[in-house]
């Protein structure tokens, strides 16, 4: 399997140290947005883990036109610079148009791909010409294998560093369900792959004009994730998550995620115990 390189000190896969990409699912303001990434990344120090601070500057697939998207490109990634500058951590955040691939990769360390858009030719071309990383989350509708054409069309547009991430499949409606066996399958197309915990219990549609959630099933499927082998694992983190603009049925506390990222340590830790069976 290919590493995948985020920065000059940053390397995700084959045997690097799990990596937690985290952070509020939209930029909420510029203080608070601040303060979430330094006190993730304390938690981060703490446990020595690798991170990567994670929020969108619009949500472009709200369930409602009424929902709160975010900061306009301009502002939204000047805070995202000033969380580079000041807290010192990579960024991600995700794109959804092919004109905004440039501009953002000239802040950002990881451009990603929202699910809804995996297959969009000209928006992972577009990503993958800026040299950026690029992560893609694996359509609710698509099956692992089907991701071998999304890796293909970004490696024929120069891509060399890239993640895969599992997110949840649509299953009937309003709502998700994993299939852990995409992990070692999408890993077979040669790239590091990520959980995403958070959006893995997320109800889409599931209140009538926005999406709902279960976020007590988050350690739960983070931990079934490390068990199985994941290279980063994707959460978003709220202070109060009842009170989020987005997605906050299904993000989990800031006060828990200490405790969460320590039972997964745990179990991916098991793991090196005794090397993987494979038949």
């Amino acid at each position: 399997m290919k590493q995948t390189q985020i920065t000059d000190t940053l390397i995700i896969g084959d045997r690097s140290p799990l990596a937690l990409i985290a952070g509020p699912c939209v930029i909420e303001s510029s203080d608070f947005t601040l303060k979430m990434a330094e006190e993730i990344r304390k938690v981060c120090d703490r446990l020595q883990i690798p991170f990567i601070f994670k929020s969108s500057f619009d949500k472009a697939n709200r369930t409602s036109v009424e929902s709160f998207r975010g900061q306009n490109l301009e502002e939204g990634l000047g805070i995202l610079q000033r969380v580079k500058d000041e807290i010192g951590v990579p960024i991600l955040t995700d794109i959804h148009e092919s004109s905004q691939a440039k501009i953002v990769a000239e802040v950002v360390d990881v451009l990603q791909i929202p699910a809804f858009l995996c297959r969009q030719t000209d928006l992972l071309l577009a990503a993958a010409a800026t040299g950026r990383t690029v992560n893609v989350k694996k359509g609710q509708f698509l099956a692992p294998w089907d991701m071998k054409n999304v890796v293909s069309k970004l490696e024929s547009g120069g891509a060399k560093n890239i993640l895969l991430t599992e997110r949840g499949t649509s299953f009937g409606y309003n709502t998700l369900v994993v299939d852990f066996r995409s992990l070692p399958q999408m890993r077979e197309l040669g790239y590091p792959v990520v959980f995403d915990a958070t959006h893995s219990v997320q109800m889409p549609g599931g209140q009538g004009t926005k999406s709902g959630g279960q976020r007590q099933f988050v350690p739960y499927l983070a931990r079934a994730a490390a068990a199985i082998g994941i290279d980063a694992l994707f959460m978003e983190v709220h202070e109060n998550p009842d009170l989020a603009l987005s997605d906050g049925p299904n993000m989990i506390p800031l006060a828990q995620l200490e405790n969460v990222l320590k039972q997964v340590l745990s179990v991916r830790n098991g793991l090196e115990i005794a090397p993987v069976v494979e038949l």
